[in-house]
């Protein structure tokens, strides 16, 4: 039997900042939602779904130093595909060219544009989110003018942002992901997506990976991820990033983004506009000068144990 686990009485927020953070936890939920409970007083709540009482108790209790005044129950569920309900709610996005749907939307998919089947799952990341959407904006914006060589996404998640990148461009990119299970999860949907063999995913905290090192300088750097890990790999991500590069960087709120964009320009990067989603904001940067020399075989970095997680 399945359980919930729900906060009520919440600003729209509020409810977005909790379901992000119940993703971070190191026992993920089944899935995610966050529902309008009353229009006229603005009233949210967030429920997230578990395969059992004592997980659903342990996350709630995880959370308990972050909810000063909110409280959560937990109930009983019928035997139903909970996952697979909660995606029947969620509509195709649209972000430029990019047209994202779950399985159960496959007959509305474009005939034009960049078309991509995501479901939720293990790994976060369906083009739902405010961070993903905005990184889709902002590289179909870059697309426009101009046609990164080498890209690489950190904290791939799902894999979004590198698929559409590799269907965009015909180009091999490279994904990354602290998180083993969001590697295979990006190879598959990578596969089911026809961009298979251009997809190269590796497990990896940040940047230190012999085979990112070898690739580096990239022309197109995306990292949805946190905020506080963003302002730790400003270094890493700055150095990694060739002249004329573009980074792209989320998973932040609106509160958030002075100190992250601060970080980077810090680094010499040059900020352009950002694009900005509810409560979630997404950052884009351009590299002006050269970055430090690579020496094949080694990793780049000084994050290790740093925690970054992906968002």
């Amino acid at each position: 039997m399945q359980f919930t686990l729900t906060i009520d009485h919440l600003t729209e927020a509020r409810a977005a900042e909790l379901a992000t953070l119940f993703e971070d936890q190191d026992e993920s939920p089944l899935a995610v939602t966050i529902n309008e409970t009353d229009e006229a007083a603005r009233l949210w709540n967030v429920v997230a779904y578990f395969d059992g009482e004592a997980e659903a108790r342990a996350a709630g209790e995880a959370l308990t130093p972050l909810l000063p005044a909110e409280t959560f129950t937990i109930d009983a569920l019928p035997d139903v595909d909970w996952v697979r309900r909660s995606l029947e709610g969620l509509a195709p996005v649209v972000a430029g060219r990019f047209f994202l749907y779950g399985s159960h939307d496959r007959e509305r998919r474009r005939p034009s544009g960049i078309s991509l089947e995501i479901d939720a799952g293990t790994a976060f990341g369906t083009g739902h989110h405010g961070t993903t959407s905005g990184c889709l904006l902002a590289l179909d914006r870059l697309l426009k003018r101009n046609t990164p060589r080498r890209v690489l996404d950190v904290g791939c998640g799902t894999g979004v942002l590198a698929i559409a990148a590799a269907r965009a461009l015909r180009r091999a990119v490279t994904a990354s992901d602290i998180d083993p299970i969001a590697v295979d999860v990006t190879i598959d949907n990578a596969r089911n997506n026809g961009a298979g063999a251009l997809l190269s995913g590796l497990t990896a905290p940040g940047l230190k990976h012999r085979r990112i090192a070898a690739s580096a300088p990239y022309d197109l750097i995306f990292a949805n991820i946190l905020a506080r890990p963003l302002i730790a790999l400003a270094g890493d991500l700055a150095a990694s990033l060739a002249p004329g590069g573009t980074l792209i960087l989320s998973g932040l709120t609106l509160d958030q983004e002075q100190a992250v964009r601060a970080a980077y320009r810090n680094r010499g990067l040059i900020p352009e506009n950002p694009i900005r989603l509810g409560n979630w904001a997404t950052l884009v940067f351009t590299q002006t000068k050269s970055p430090r020399r690579f020496r094949r075989g080694h990793h780049v970095g000084t994050t290790a144990g740093s925690g970054w997680e992906l968002a």
